[in-house]
């Protein structure tokens, strides 16, 4: 019984700290090819900005721009 009840908590806790771990992509890195071939031409463009709130909103106007 004690046994079984250790074996539980060791499988509990592997779990709980298993779910701990840093985040596979940090917000700051790039997310695709395209991104880190703007990034250094020099030509990146934000994928959101703050609209009049302040919320994030995509930045379609931007993107989607002819000026590049």
């Amino acid at each position: 019984m004690r046994r079984r009840l250790r074996c539980i908590v060791l499988v509990g806790l592997a779990l709980v700290t298993a779910g701990c771990q840093r985040s596979l992509f940090p917000d700051k890195s790039t997310r695709t090819q395209f991104d880190t071939y703007d990034l250094v031409r020099q030509r990146y463009v934000p994928t959101e900005e703050p609209d009049v709130f302040g919320k994030p909103r995509p930045a379609l106007r931007a993107r989607l721009s002819q000026s590049r």
